[in-house]
């Protein structure tokens, strides 16, 4: 036998209807809809809600639920290795071979220019595709373009500039690391 008291939530067996119970007499159990209806049952006509049937989800938050758990899968990124992560992102090869097709006729002066108009733009190129690290390879040489580079790099605040990976570039090369958000 089901026994009923006031405060019971319960539903009607045969209809889409719940309510709380508000009485029980011999005659009956009286329900109040959700609605706000006073409704007269049997017993047998009522099942007992437990608390767990309280609990009701929607397709919004269900929805809600898989978006958030998609957007979490996305955000996991692959970790690049040390030596990936180290690895610069643009090279610039200042030779003046790999500016003209022929030096030849050009004055010192002017294959000096040419690089150091490279290196300019090149940099500046970095700068608004937001590039943090370029490596200008300038060769060994005498050392006036490395310290031409050295004066034009020294003239941007955002920027620091040091001797490139030993290893990869021997002597012959400078790394820029261009500082984003100033």
């Amino acid at each position: 036998m089901r026994l009923f008291k006031v405060g019971d939530k319960v539903e009607v067996l045969d209809e889409m209807l719940s309510g709380v119970v508000v009485s029980v007499t011999d005659t009956g159990i009286t329900v109040e809809s959700e609605d706000g209806f006073v409704l007269q049952f049997a017993p047998n006509e009522l099942v007992k809600r437990s608390p767990a049937d309280d609990i009701r989800v929607t397709n919004y938050e269900v929805a809600k639920v898989k978006a958030e758990k998609e957007t979490a899968k996305k955000k996991k990124a692959t970790i690049p290795k040390t030596k990936e992560r180290n690895a610069p992102r643009m090279e610039v090869d200042l030779h003046i071979n790999q500016l003209v097709k022929s030096p030849k006729g050009m004055s010192n002066h002017e294959m000096l220019n040419l690089q150091m108009e490279t290196a300019k733009r090149q940099l500046e190129f970095a700068m608004r595709k937001r590039i943090q690290k370029v490596v200008f390879i300038h060769g060994v040489g005498e050392g006036v373009l490395k310290e031409e580079l050295n004066f034009l790099f020294g003239r941007y605040d955002n920027v620091k500039y040091y001797d490139a990976d030993y290893q990869k570039y021997g002597l012959g090369a400078t790394e820029v690391y261009i500082y984003q958000n100033s």
